[in-house]
This record gives structure tokens, C-alpha cells and sequence, in this order.
């Protein structure tokens, strides 16, 4: 069983940065693929940012050249730095692994972006 910690969110003002980390529990870590999920009130669950075993990424367009997701495997431990933050990424930020049929989630942090 994987366990995931995240933390790194807060309030931060629009423009700011933050940066997330997700650490794991047990081993092999550096076999998962690694993702930053986020849900805003009332919407549904989205992908930010995906980095795989191999550390290709991906973002969604919406986070594009402001979000990059990092890791490092000998802390186990996977980052989202943050960037040029707005209003609209107000969200819980979930980190998630994923190995073939596995798949684990964190409890989320939040993060918003206020004035």
C-alpha cells in the first residue's frame, strides 16, 4: 500500500507562486507514473500536470509554461512549482500515482488565489 502526503498549498495573491510536494510511502517509486489532479468547487476532478517514469510531462492547456511538475525519486517525492498563479486555479491539488492496474490518491491541499 502506497500513502500519499501533499502539502505546499496556501493563499497566495494573484501573480504568486507556490509549490506543491506529494511524498510517498513504499517502494518503487520511481516505476509510477506521477500526477497533479485538481478540483474546484462544484467542477469536476481535472489533470494539471503528468510526469512519467521516464520524466516526459505533460500539462493541460490551461497551465501551460506557468505550472512544472518535477520529482525526485530518491526522496520519493514528486513537486508542482506554480507560476504567474490566477484567480481561476483555485482548486484542491491532488497528487496521484499510477502503475498499471494501481492507482493512489493523497487527501488533497488547497490552494487559493485571492486578493
Amino acid at each position: 500500500q502506497v500513502q500519499l502526503v501533499e502539502s505546499g498549498g496556501d493563499l497566495v495573491q494573484p501573480g504568486g507562486s507556490l509549490r506543491l510536494s506529494c511524498v510517498a510511502s513504499g517502494s518503487y517509486f520511481s516505476l509510477y507514473a506521477a500526477n497533479w489532479y485538481r478540483q474546484a468547487p462544484g467542477k469536476q476532478r481535472e489533470m494539471v500536470a503528468t510526469i512519467d517514469s521516464g520524466g516526459s510531462t505533460n500539462y493541460a492547456d490551461s497551465v501551460k509554461d506557468r505550472f512544472t511538475i518535477s520529482r525526485d525519486n530518491a526522496k520519493n517525492a514528486v513537486y508542482l512549482q506554480m507560476n504567474s498563479l490566477k484567480p481561476e486555479d483555485t482548486a484542491v491539488y491532488y497528487c496521484n500515482l499510477i502503475l498499471a492496474t494501481y492507482g493512489y490518491w493523497g487527501q488533497g491541499t488547497q490552494v487559493t488565489v485571492s486578493s
